[in-house]
């Protein structure tokens, strides 16, 4: 027992008495690593396969004695030395470890109701944590990863959903990692597999895009008749002012027509060259 002052509230101060069960427990903890001693002693060479244990390089061991952290942190790789009857460990794997996360129905900032599911990657950076602070550590993350997924598409858009995906897997790796800090674990990285849209709305953004793309190729072909009909306008600019193009044209066109083997030829004759037999019927001669 020990007696000692400590400061309150108020500015005063006051004793104090505290019993030392540090002491008392230690000397229990004493006792029977002692009897562990002896019972590893009585029966060599057996016991020598009960107490050195080996784990792999991407593995460590986390040994209790009685209950107790033992110090000197997590042990391994290698083999390590453990009491029969008071010590015992556990294991945990550096690796990293993935899982997949089972789609979330989630309803988005405009309303809109989506189902997401992701991949998570983490691996375990502190094993002490990982044991001592969360009883699980895997089925904490899964749980924790869906709570975050569900709450990251709830700020925001349908359009960035669908849209802004790595942006998500970011959102989503930050949030995970800062929560399960406390544990132990590092979020490496998160993937966001698939979105899927109800029916009704498929069929409404299909609608959408065949309606927009139906706009853009009006606007394509006007601007193409727009195009051919300045075209035009230069090219019979240019035949009007050469009589001599005109007749070049007219050429061409039946060599046109005679390639397709055609019954019957229309043959187009200049209007100069039969306005003087239509003048000469009406009683007039141009000189």
């Amino acid at each position: 027992m020990s007696v000692g002052w400590k400061r309150t509230d108020s500015g005063g101060y006051e004793c104090f008495l505290e019993y030392e069960k540090a002491n008392s427990m230690g000397c229990v903890e004493y006792a029977a690593t002692f009897g562990s001693v002896i019972l590893l002693v009585m029966t060599l060479p057996f016991s020598l396969f009960w107490c050195f244990k080996v784990v792999q390089e991407y593995e460590r061991a986390v040994i209790f004695r009685l209950g107790r952290l033992r110090t000197g942190g997590a042990r391994g790789p290698g083999i390590f030395f453990i009491l029969p009857c008071v010590d015992s460990y556990c294991k945990v794997d550096l690796r990293t470890v993935s899982f997949d996360v089972p789609p979330q129905e989630a309803l988005t900032k405009d309303s809109v109701t989506v189902t997401v599911d992701a991949v998570v990657y983490y691996r375990i950076q502190d094993p002490l944590n990982a044991v001592t602070k969360v009883t699980n550590y895997s089925n904490s993350t899964r749980l924790l990863a869906m709570t975050t997924l569900r709450n990251i598409l709830g700020t925001r858009n349908l359009a960035e959903v669908l849209s802004d995906r790595e942006a998500i897997s970011h959102a989503m790796q930050t949030n995970l990692d800062v929560a399960t800090d406390p544990w132990g674990v590092k979020v490496e990285r998160v993937e966001i597999k698939d979105v899927s849209l109800p029916q009704q709305l498929q069929r409404a953004m299909a609608a959408e895009a065949e309606a927009s793309r139906e706009a853009r190729a009006k606007v394509i072909a006007a601007e193409g008749e727009m195009k051919a009909s300045r075209a035009l306008k230069e090219a019979a600019d240019v035949i009007n002012e050469s009589p001599a193009a005109l007749q070049l044209r007219y050429l061409q066109t039946l060599n046109n027509i005679s390639a397709e083997k055609n019954s019957t030829i229309i043959f187009p004759l200049p209007i100069d060259l039969i306005s003087y037999f239509i003048n000469f019927h009406n009683g007039t001669q141009i000189i």
